[in-house]
């Protein structure tokens, strides 16, 4: 990695001021004083600005309790987005890790390692999405047979994975399934004949939703959560 990168991603310092600090002779690799801003680091390198070691940022591992009209984009011009609640240093390097619809709540994972959100994400994955769903219409009676079977949904050529849900009352359940194809839960329920009215996730893989996050808050991951995806 070029050296003014190292610095910028190392500290609160732009890449024009990690330039400028270099060309003054401020920083030092192995203790000894270099100038040119393109200078590649090794990773046994150490690197310090006047006399000071620094070292290069960690990743970075988040889950948030998305509120309902919250986009999960990086940018939108029309509507607010999760990456927009947040307050970290380097915010245009984070990645929303599973995206949740506009009027969908709940769990949302961020984070600015881009091999662990393709763990997260990928088809290959054995990452369960479980949500809350509230319907529309009662449940039916048939509806837990055919998600175990799998649905097919409208533009589709197959069937979905089977899916595992749970009666809560005449209207709400609690659904598992392990895809994530594009406004999948609302799709299998409309494939039933049925519409979602309410959907919130609150469980992803060995992550479940923080019940101390108000809406539009946030927290890092434990070392135990990130470790859970493998």
């Amino acid at each position: 990695m070029r050296l003014d990168k190292y610095i910028s991603n190392a500290t609160d310092l732009s890449r024009t001021d990690a330039k400028r600090i270099i060309k003054n002779g401020e920083v030092a690799i192995d203790d000894e004083i270099v100038t040119n801003p393109a200078q590649k680091i090794a990773p046994d390198q150490t690197v310090a600005i006047e006399g000071s070691v620094i070292s290069m940022a960690k990743s970075r591992y988040f889950m948030m309790n998305k509120p309902a009209g919250v986009v999960s984009v990086t940018k939108d011009n029309h509507n607010p987005t999760a990456i927009g609640l947040m307050y970290e240093h380097r915010s245009d390097e984070l990645q929303i890790a599973g995206r949740l619809d506009i009027d969908t709540t709940g769990l949302l994972l961020i984070t600015d390692d881009g091999k662990w959100n393709h763990r997260l994400t990928s088809p290959r994955s054995d990452c369960a999405k479980i949500y809350e769903v509230g319907l529309a219409e009662p449940i039916g009676a048939d509806y837990a047979a055919a998600l175990a079977k799998g649905v097919l949904l409208e533009g589709e050529k197959h069937l979905c994975l089977p899916a595992h849900m749970e009666q809560i009352d005449d209207n709400h359940l609690t659904l598992s399934i392990a895809e994530g194809k594009y406004h999948q839960v609302k799709r299998m329920f409309a494939a039933l004949g049925n519409h979602v009215a309410s959907l919130h996730r609150f469980q992803v893989g060995g992550i479940t939703l923080d019940t101390e996050l108000e809406p539009g808050e946030y927290r890092p991951l434990t070392d135990l959560e990130i470790a859970s995806i493998q």
